[in-house]
């Protein structure tokens, strides 16, 4: 083996060593991650109860058993104990590491300076690997937080500041304006995005290692179960922003300072506008959850705390080894080599290699790339120093050579940095061995070979997190008896199969309701969507709201009796406000091109983080008002209160179902949001200000409706555009899923928010839910 090459090996070894295998974490269970990562991304994730959980809280205390004495400590040295100085210290000892840790990635930016001259230098391999390595956590960067608010708790103080602290993260009102968007955009400048949209697709560039993937799944799986692990969460989203950029992407922004937008992709900087920093406002809500819920919280929160530094600890450090591994070509190629094994290993059977099929070569190379690498380097197919005249990156690859299209560009680049950092053989020794040499059969390397699995392998927490994901879907939990236990259960982001399947049933009974008859009756929305938009439809609308309004001038008020009866049995539906739209919270939605005006819609329903604005809260000061003191709306108290009568629940609960498919239902969405959006703008609300004024009522929540809702620059206008984008995408042909068809499902979710009521419309609806069901 020529010297250069044994040097890579070894550090390939090392570098490995660190990551505990090829491309990992130590007992990192192969794919596990991967795995956990592509179903942790799904907007409409169900993740299951028990064991999973269990599985969760496993691998949460495996990576932090023993950490406390050497990383929790106060100013005196003691043990910490979850006051605010230990607390303080923890926040001051991530930020510490996480500077000591980027002093460490930028030696390396220097040490690649003008490095390689080949077509390809150092210090851009350095850059694609840290970027690559750095994208599965930084492209979901705050996602974490995604879940945690929740109808049942829309109008506390505590998930109100988090909420604030999650759409500075997404970018609120903004689209492609979220912190993995920026992220995104670093990637697609460096022509490394193939696979970066939808995140969940990362998991199938073999590029990344699988150790990357270790610690956003597992928090990714954690956002999923909020109510599990709030503590936990908060905690470890105080460790990521006050470690600020990640470390390696100080070596990136080195080298290339102008290509990102570094102030957004560091989770602890403030964004432009502004006030408090992120980290302020992270440690804020963990103060608020450590004062409601004590030492409990506080032991959930330094655990989520150790875990996250312990793991970006353990991360960086293989990243960083990577790194330096990857200051030799050979390095590079030898991974390449491992990945394209598999498919070349099919063929090439007939071609020798020093007397052995290339074929074998390759899937001996799948373990250990070094025999393959060493061979090819005393091939003819290779001149050591001169890639422009070796065959393997010339006449093979050429458009009329066997291996035409085998290799990408990049590909190429490797193997040409590979071939030029070769020494130059002797001119004696310039021709291959005539005779089929022998070679001593090494030992499987102990790292980058097949290792066999330790006892430890076996239980390893993110392979048993991965297969508890599997088991989940055997548990399917119970079913609602009701509406108003279903109201109850369905307050909770989370969920079991039999309540999903029970919502997914309610919803297409519903819109098999609201489309029932639709030909035959008037309808507000136009038949065909037109390429204007929906714009001045919209102003029309509006225009004989007014109309309307004026001409029932004359019509007597209710009476105070009737106008109470109808706050309260608008209750069930007005305190979780914004509910139809909780999906639009996911990380990806909440910045996409429709979705993002769905995310301020529900932000601004919730206050913008503020308790005096909050529409949930301001409603309940009016009931307050009226003599009327109703349970949390999450309790099951508040469900069976015999004050509501039962069809007061069926809209809500439709809400609460539909809000929970952001993607199976979008064009019903987009159309329940525009109906709802626009119904009370210009007349209802008007004429409710009148009758509340006349009682003495505060007309706060139907001004603040009045106002927010606009048709020129509110919630109404955002809604239709949000319609526009979704139809302008589409093909203007017949057949599901182009524009006539998602129209079609958009009127009839405009029409849900008051479906018909006829009994042939009922009976539709148990139609539907029958042969779901049967199904």
């Amino acid at each position: 083996m020529h010297s250069q090459q044994a040097a890579a090996t070894a550090t390939l070894s090392a570098a490995e060593h660190q990551a505990g295998g090829p491309h990992g974490l130590p007992g990192d269970g192969g794919g596990s991650a991967r795995t956990v990562y592509a179903y942790a991304t799904d907007p409409e994730a169900s993740l299951p109860e028990g064991r999973f959980v269990e599985e969760v809280r496993t691998a949460l205390r495996r990576r932090t058993t023993g950490t406390t004495p050497a990383t929790a400590r106060g100013d005196d040295g003691s043990a910490a104990t979850g006051d605010a100085g230990s607390l303080d210290a923890l926040v001051r000892q991530a930020a510490d590491w996480g500077a000591a840790e980027r002093e460490r990635y930028l030696t390396l930016a220097g040490a690649g300076a003008g490095a390689g001259e080949g077509p390809e230098g150092q210090r851009e391999v350095l850059v694609r690997r840290a970027v690559l390595g750095c994208a599965p956590l930084a492209l979901l960067s705050g996602a974490w937080l995604q879940w945690l608010s929740a109808p049942g708790n829309a109008d506390d103080p505590l998930v109100l500041r988090i909420l604030a602290l999650y759409a500075s993260d997404v970018g609120a009102g903004h689209p492609a304006a979220s912190r993995g968007s920026a992220y995104l955009e670093l990637l697609r400048r460096l022509r490394l995005a193939e696979n970066a949209a939808p995140a969940a697709r990362l998991t199938g560039d073999q590029r990344i290692p699988d150790g990357a993937f270790r610690l956003p799944a597992l928090l990714l799986a954690m956002s999923r179960r909020p109510d599990d692990f709030r503590g936990e969460i908060l905690g470890a989203d105080l460790c990521l922003r006050a470690v600020g950029l990640l470390p390696a992407l100080e070596l990136v922004q080195e080298v290339l300072p102008t290509e990102a937008d570094w102030a957004t992709l560091d989770p602890g900087r403030r964004r432009e506008g502004e006030g408090p920093s992120p980290v302020e406002r992270s440690r804020a809500a963990v103060d608020a959850l450590v004062e409601r819920e004590g030492e409990r919280g506080a032991d959930a929160v330094r655990t989520g705390f150790h875990w996250m530094l312990a793991g970006l600890r353990d991360w960086s450090g293989a990243l960083h080894a990577e790194l330096v591994a990857a200051g030799d070509p050979a390095f590079d190629m030898a991974e390449l080599m491992r990945l394209r094994a598999r498919e070349g290993a099919v063929y090439h059977h007939q071609f020798l290699l020093e007397g052995k099929p290339l074929a074998r070569w390759l899937a001996e190379c799948r373990t250990d790339p070094g025999p393959l690498l060493d061979v090819l380097a005393r091939s003819k197919l290779v001149k050591p120093g001169r890639s422009g005249a070796s065959s393997l990156v010339r006449g093979l690859v050429a458009e009329r050579g066997p291996m035409f299209r085998v290799f990408s560009p990049e590909d190429l680049t490797v193997i040409r940095r590979w071939i030029d950092s070769l020494p130059v053989k002797p001119a004696e020794e310039s021709e291959p061995r005539t005779e089929p040499q022998t070679e001593p059969q090494a030992e499987p390397d102990p790292v980058s070979g097949p290792r066999k699995p330790s006892p430890d392998a076996t239980r390893d927490p993110l392979t048993a997190v991965a297969a508890s994901l599997r088991a989940g879907a055997r548990s399917p939990g119970r079913t609602p008896s009701g509406l108003r236990e279903a109201y109850h259960l369905l307050m909770n982001r989370t969920d079991t199969p039999a309540l999903r399947s029970w919502a997914m049933e309610y919803v297409a009974g519903w819109l098999a309701r609201s489309g029932h008859g639709m030909d035959r009756t008037a309808m507000q929305l136009p038949e065909r969507w037109g390429h204007e938009g929906l714009r001045p439809w919209l102003q029309a609308q509006h225009d004989q709201h007014g109309a309307e309004f004026e001409e029932n001038a004359a019509i007597p008020l209710p009476s105070k009796e009737a106008v109470v009866d109808d706050t309260v049995q608008t209750a069930p539906l007005t305190l979780i406000d914004g509910s139809w739209l909780q999906g639009f919270t996911d990380y990806e939605q909440a910045s996409s091109a429709i979705g993002h005006s769905l995310f301020e819609t529900y932000w601004d329903e919730l206050g913008n983080g503020e308790p005096h604005l909050n529409h949930p809260l301001i409603y309940r000061d009016v009931l307050k008002e009226m003599g009327v003191e109703l349970p949390p709306t999450a309790s099951a108290a508040f469900a069976q209160w015999p004050g509501f009568r039962e069809e007061s629940l069926e809209l809500p609960v439709y809400w609460l179902c539909v809000g929970r498919f952001p993607q199976t239902f979008l064009p019903e969405v987009l159309g329940l949001n525009l109906a709802m959006e626009l119904s009370g703008v210009g007349g209802t609300y008007r004429r409710a200000r009148l009758a509340l004024k006349a009682y003495g009522f505060s007309t706060r929540f139907v001004d603040i409706h009045n106002t927010i809702d606009n048709v020129a620059t509110g919630h109404s206008a955002w809604a239709a555009d949000a319609v526009d984008t979704l139809l302008a995408s589409l093909p203007d042909a017949p057949g599901p899923g182009a524009r006539a068809e998602v129209w079609g499902r958009v009127r009839v979710g405009y029409r849900s928010l008051n479906p018909p009521r006829t009994v042939g419309a009922r009976l539709a609806a148990r139609r539907t839910r029958f042969t779901g069901r049967r199904r």
